[in-house]
């Protein structure tokens, strides 16, 4: 049996076992989800199991699956048991991780539930048939949300294989761009080196060439070669049990100022990763980025401004526009991020940030992004030029510089008490 797993359920069940008894409760029953469908079709919306059920468990979960936790020694699980000759065998997976469940399968759905009584909260979408029995607890969600920030050693496991996976897919992109490939082949070997499909990444990875670079979150993957082959941009994960991971390089062909740009990006991106430890308040972890990043534009005189000037005008905002990172898990942005007690209060981010996602103090066993950004963005830039006077920007130079789009690098860290641990450089 995989110990992780089994001490990870152990802790699972005591966590839970406390919220009982915090809300005073009998049970908590989750819910995997169900399939929905396309407006007028039969055919279904990729399905993706809720969060707090897929916790639970060691492999990907279907559809119509229950999770009921008591104060019994083992929760139980409620697997659906399914005629069905359109699709394949809805089998339960096997292996010593069942030692550790009650396990009752069936084909009736509602059997289980006639026998729930007492005080009970259910977690997912709504149930025919618990809605009566059952109440859902916004106090609850609060709860969890904040305290699924911290990972155990089998989550912290699952990320470290699902950024091994990943990485064999960047590579691959890597020497596709090399190859002179279109953007839609490029993400096909990389789906191929990382070995999964589409529909099994965490979220649909990006795959931008040149100025499409400078699309935060680029959705097209065209299938024409470019004339010219400037910067690769992935953004894209890969996931185990439910645990994804999430990666970003830029690559280039230039050997000047774009290429420089792009390995001081770099430098500071591990200096940031490096950072990110107990303690820190990541508000001010991103603070530090945008002070380099004005930095870098003022040494590469693409902004003659220094860096308090730049951000105070919004300068530095119009090349980084987006947060310094995220909580990551069993969602790609992570619930809780903004989330600052188990009640539910929220910090929201500051005017200089508004985008950032992560306003916690960082802790011990959190698992976040570190991804700074420099883009060229031709909006904000026009925005800038006609709302910020004396910018102090080269505007040559910033127009031999948007055929390359932009750079983004971005690893997964675990924060230690005294280091940070990067799962992605170091996997």
């Amino acid at each position: 049996m995989n110990s992780l797993y089994a001490s990870h359920l152990t802790s699972l069940i005591a966590f839970y076992q406390r919220t009982l008894e915090r809300f005073q409760l009998d049970y908590i029953i989750i819910a995997s989800g169900k399939k929905s469908y396309y407006f007028q079709d039969d055919n279904a919306l990729p399905f993706k199991p809720n969060a707090y059920a897929q916790q639970w468990l060691p492999f990907d979960l279907d559809p119509d699956t229950f999770i009921i936790i008591s104060n019994e020694s083992k929760p139980t699980l409620i697997w659906p048991l399914k005629e069905d000759f359109w699709h394949a065998p809805h089998t339960l997976p096997q292996g010593e991780w069942s030692d550790l469940w009650t396990i009752k399968q069936t084909s009736v759905q509602t059997d289980w539930m006639q026998k729930v009584t007492g005080k009970c909260v259910w977690i997912g979408q709504e149930v025919k048939g618990l809605s009566d029995k059952c109440s859902q607890n916004e106090d609850i969600l609060h709860w969890l949300n904040y305290h699924r920030a911290y990972k155990t050693d089998y989550e912290i496991d699952l990320l470290k294989q699902a950024n091994i996976r990943a990485l064999a897919g960047h590579n691959a992109a890597h020497q596709a761009f090399l190859n002179g490939k279109s953007e839609l082949e490029i993400y096909l070997d990389y789906l191929q080196a990382s070995q999964q499909t589409s529909y099994q990444e965490p979220y649909s990875g990006i795959v931008a060439l040149n100025k499409n670079a400078a699309v935060l979150h680029y959705e097209h993957k065209r299938p024409h070669v470019p004339d010219h082959f400037n910067t690769l941009l992935i953004d894209a994960g890969a996931k185990i049990n439910g645990y994804g991971s999430d990666i970003t390089r830029t690559f280039t062909t230039d050997e000047n100022v774009f290429n420089d740009l792009l390995i001081s990006m770099d430098s500071i991106q591990q200096t940031l990763a490096n950072k990110a430890i107990h303690g820190v308040d990541y508000r001010d972890l991103h603070l530090t980025c945008l002070t380099e990043i004005a930095n870098l534009l003022q040494e590469s005189q693409i902004c003659s401004l220094p860096a308090d000037e730049q951000i105070a005008k919004g300068i530095t905002q119009t090349f980084f526009p987006h947060g310094l990172g995220h909580l990551l898990g069993l969602q790609v942005h992570d619930v809780g991020g903004h989330q600052v007690s188990p009640e539910g209060d929220i910090l929201k981010p500051q005017s200089n940030a508004p985008y950032l996602r992560l306003t916690r103090t960082l802790e011990s066993n959190m698992v976040i992004t570190i991804e700074p950004g420099l883009y060229f963005i031709p909006m904000l830039l026009e925005k800038m030029l006609s709302t910020v006077p004396q910018h102090g920007c080269d505007m040559s130079l910033i127009k031999s510089l948007l055929p390359f789009g932009g750079i983004r690098i971005e690893d997964n860290v675990l924060v230690k008490d005294n280091m940070s641990v990067n799962l992605t450089r170091h996997s």
